[in-house]
């Protein structure tokens, strides 16, 4: 079944749901070409401004907290625009067309504070040929100081009023990239629906100190002693991207290309069935380069074949009816710890001691494992959660 990641994202169609994030992999045109080449069902191509606006990055500008194995959680970046000229792009954009007619390509464009700016960028790359824009209201770092970005993002008003102009003139559908750093974000979606938008970007990066240099006093990333606040992206940020898409989903009709911490197909599958149409990727083809794309797309392909699926757009949205406000979930269900006929207890004792000082104190560990005591266990979950073997397996009580 060659064609079963094939995608709809309202208006649009791709070959597979997997869209390249506007950011350092879609630097150039060059780079999305390859990035076509591997497999990806579409690009955003990396932040487009007026010519007249400076653009100087700071060396270095990532930080990253990764495992004992190398192994990525999180990232901050200190990145700002393209630094190619909208002439450029121009070409690019009819080159990439050219050449690569089925796949998504994204113009994300900037203008200034003065709003025909991004009025006069979306002309140009609409008749360029690019398929859809995307609004950067977002970027949390360098752009809010100069009234963009997230200066944007973060009042629904000029979300509105911004959206509005842009898709008067626009000759492709728009998009708007929402920013996280926000107290609701589907306020802000609902006044992107309200400027008429053809649908939304979510998340773009978080704002973030990803940590210091304990030794020489410095934050992380440094640039000659000094740094700044930076957008947290990497695995560590799933689930929120997951929760907000959520409520974009809850608050607004419009397309969603969910974003934020995915790295494998899984992290895919959840945001789709969370409402989103598609996805978008940067930190980790960061980390592991743009071939990543072939498991992904070989993981979904499999899991929609097993489960009796034809395409991504069927499972869009399923499991939203099951999330529901707190007060409303039964409290008559109770999970307790149960000690598993396949697996060995190491007897670490980590259950206990978690059970002990984070929990409720019910359990006591013995030669043969861990013992609950019922009568103590409030159902919370954490000694499942801190079994490293999972000699503890859940049993379900009702009633």
């Amino acid at each position: 079944m060659p064609d079963i990641l094939k995608t709809t994202l309202g208006s649009l169609a791709l070959p597979n749901p997997f869209i390249l994030a506007s950011g350092p992999p879609t630097a150039s045109g060059e780079m999305i070409r390859r990035a076509f080449q591997a497999g990806w069902g579409g690009a955003v191509i990396k932040t487009i401004h007026p010519d007249g606006m400076e653009i100087q990055d700071l060396s270095p500008r990532f930080a990253a907290w990764t495992g004992t194995k190398g192994e990525l959680f999180g990232f901050e970046n200190v990145e700002l625009l393209s630094k190619k000229t909208v002439s450029y792009w121009e070409n690019e954009i009819r080159s990439l067309k050219q050449d690569f007619p089925a796949n998504l390509l994204v113009a994300s464009i900037m203008g200034d504070t003065d709003f025909s700016t991004w009025q006069n960028l979306a002309i140009r790359v609409g008749d360029a040929g690019c398929d859809a824009i995307e609004l950067n209201v977002s970027c949390p770092h360098g752009m809010p100081e100069a009234g963009l970005g997230a200066a944007i993002g973060q009042n629904p008003d000029l979300i509105r009023k911004l959206t509005k102009m842009v898709s008067a003139v626009a000759s492709v559908p728009v998009f708007v990239k929402l920013t996280p750093n926000i107290t609701d974000i589907g306020t802000s979606a609902l006044s992107a629906e309200e400027g008429g938008a053809d649908g939304v970007s979510a998340i773009n990066t978080i704002q973030c100190i990803l940590g210091i240099d304990i030794d020489s006093f410095e934050p992380l990333p440094s640039t000659g002693g000094k740094g700044t606040s930076g957008g947290y992206s990497g695995p560590a940020i799933k689930p929120i991207g997951l929760k907000m898409v959520s409520d974009i989903s809850q608050a607004v009709s419009l397309p969603i290309m969910g974003i934020g911490g995915i790295s494998k197909w899984q992290d895919a599958v959840e945001y789709i069935l969370l409402g989103a149409s598609a996805v978008q990727i940067c930190t980790a083809v960061m980390w592991n380069g743009y071939e990543i794309i072939r498991a992904m797309k070989t993981g979904m392909e499999n899991y929609l074949i097993q489960n009796g699926f034809n395409s991504p757009d069927e499972i869009r949205g399923t499991i939203l009816g099951k999330m529901q406000p707190h007060h409303t979930i039964s409290r008559s269900i109770r999970v307790e710890p149960a000690i598993s006929e396949n697996q060995v207890c190491l007897q670490c004792g980590k259950c206990v001691t978690a059970c002990r000082d984070g929990g409720y104190d019910a359990l006591i560990l013995t030669p043969k494992g861990p013992v609950v005591e019922r009568t103590r266990c409030d159902g919370c979950g954490l000694c499942l959660l801190v079994c490293g073997s999972k000699a503890l397996t859940p049993m379900i009580r009702s009633g």
